[in-house]
């Protein structure tokens, strides 16, 4: 049976090409202390894929508890060998008798599998954090960013016997309303526009391999790869790939729209949205411009971000240093700066920002993993 080895993109492309070290978990120097005989049993599903690996990394550098886990994938990836914090695993075939015993499963193996096998291992007792877009928009699904709208997850607790959907956001969004939401609970958000710069990984690790593919191609002069995309990605920008609806806006900007919404409780909140995808490895950027309902100067939304959870300002005027996603890629914090009011509003009433988060961990596995947290 071949052992699983993939890829941990580091950043973007600058000048060179970066290496693809093997991705392993258990660091030699450090005896980990998260397999517990009091801990839950855990699965996780898509366990071959970018955000699955992900997920995995993620467990081990925060020493989640658990007492057994399951590593479950499609039958194409079902034999292959996996070593997760110096034990050795082999990756499961994903079936109906999975999740028998579990407690809590990360889901990430896309939507039409979270339709499928989710509503399953809920009704078995399992805990579901799901990232695809199965459920977001389900109104009995809570719809949840730990920072944001903890209190969403109110009545799901492990121990019961009771299973349970949760829904992670999408990735844009989670990175948007890390810096957007504390800015919203002091002064009120009326409207919200937002450009986004969207990595590779939000596609999975093969827009990866093809964007290092293409990039390559191109410095040789060779025609690039293009398979994912449809068209070249390396050295390009388009808008973003998600289905074109009939009112103009693509998948992509419409659930920014309705997931805010959702998550702030807030219906008659503005929100539009422009989704471009940009040649970066693993971390999104995103231009927000923000009306308030009351005033809000600058240097005081400078220091509310400055304490809030999960975000960090960096923000040097005269140094010129803003977020970039280089600097993000590979961590928790959800990165901020650009911090400036609006002059095109009168009265303070309106502010711009420049966020910068990685897609795979705060985008993606991150935020599952803390939704996770909550329920121990």
């Amino acid at each position: 049976m071949a052992s699983l080895t993939l890829p941990r993109h580091t950043g973007i492309f600058s000048g060179s090409l970066p290496t693809r070290p093997t991705l392993r978990y258990a660091a030699p120097a450090k005896v980990r202390m998260s397999l517990s005989e009091s801990g839950p049993s855990i699965a996780v599903v898509g366990v071959t894929g970018a955000v699955g690996q992900e997920f995995l990394s993620v467990l081990s550098d925060r020493d989640f508890p658990y007492r057994s886990i399951k590593m479950l994938a499609s039958k194409r990836s079902a034999g292959r060998r996996l070593t997760f914090e110096g034990n050795e695993y082999v990756v499961e075939e994903l079936t109906a008798e999975s999740f028998g015993g579990v407690d809590i499963a990360l889901f990430s193996a896309g939507g039409s599998i979270s339709k499928e096998f989710g509503p399953i291992a809920a009704d078995k007792g399992t805990i579901v954090v799901d990232n695809s877009s199965a459920f977001r928009m389900d109104e009995k699904v809570p719809l949840v960013i730990p920072e944001v709208n903890p209190e969403a997850m109110h009545g799901i607790k492990l121990g019961t016997g009771k299973g349970a959907l949760i829904a992670n956001p999408n990735c844009s969004t989670i990175i948007c309303l890390m810096a957007a939401t504390p800015l919203h609970r002091h002064a009120k958000v009326l409207r919200m526009v937002v450009s986004t710069y969207q990595a590779a990984s939000g596609a999975g690790a093969a827009a990866m391999e093809e964007l290092e593919q293409q990039t390559r191609e191109v410095l040789e002069g060779r025609p690039p790869t293009c398979k994912i995309f449809k068209q070249q990605y390396a050295f390009n920008i388009f808008s973003h790939n998600a289905s074109v609806l009939s009112n103009g806006y693509n998948e992509e900007e419409m659930k920014m729209v309705k997931e805010t919404r959702k998550i702030w409780n807030d219906k008659d909140v503005k929100v539009t949205a422009t989704c471009i995808r940009v040649p970066v490895m693993r971390a999104h950027a995103e231009s927000v411009n923000l009306q308030f309902e009351s005033p809000l100067h600058e240097d005081t939304a400078r220091d509310i971000l400055k304490n809030a959870p999960g975000v960090v300002v960096i923000d040097d005027r005269k140094a010129n240093h803003f977020p970039t996603p280089l600097e993000v890629s590979n961590k928790d914090d959800v990165a901020v700066g650009r911090i400036r009011q609006d002059l095109s509003q009168d009265g303070n009433k309106g502010l711009d920002i420049f966020v910068c988060g990685d897609q795979i961990r705060k985008g993606a596995a991150l935020n599952a993993v803390q939704i996770a947290e909550m329920l121990l």
